[in-house]
């Protein structure tokens, strides 16, 4: 039941696309990224995806739309919803997704960090 600052955390990497476990709530955790240039194309079978932007703007391209958000803006991609999230500039999100979720989904590639190499901060 400690406070927690985001500034700080998230000023502790400088990786992107590679999510810090900061909480945990009822099964869920909190995440936190910085995000810049594109992700993969991936999907969550089992799992929904809260996306919430805390700096900057973060883009969500699905099959036949995209969402545009910024700061203090959110979307959640619903279990099973392919989508690609992309940033031009450093972009801060917040992600909240059960513990199972896997990073990229079933999709494999480069960027994909495996839930055992996920840490806290």
């Amino acid at each position: 039941m400690n406070k927690i600052n985001l500034a700080e955390k998230y000023a502790s990497f400088d990786e992107t696309w590679s999510p810090r476990i900061i909480g945990e709530t009822n099964g869920q955790l909190v995440k936190i990224a910085k995000a810049r240039g594109e992700f993969v194309w991936h999907s969550h079978d089992n799992e929904d995806e809260l996306f919430l932007v805390i700096k900057g703007r973060l883009v969500i391209e699905f099959r036949e739309h995209r969402v545009e958000l910024g700061p203090g803006e959110m979307c959640i991609v619903p279990k099973g919803v392919e989508h690609k999230p992309m940033a031009d500039e450093e972009t801060w999100i917040l992600l909240i997704e059960p513990a199972s979720t896997e990073h990229t989904g079933r999709t494999q590639s480069a960027i994909t960090v495996a839930k055992e190499d996920q840490h806290w901060i």
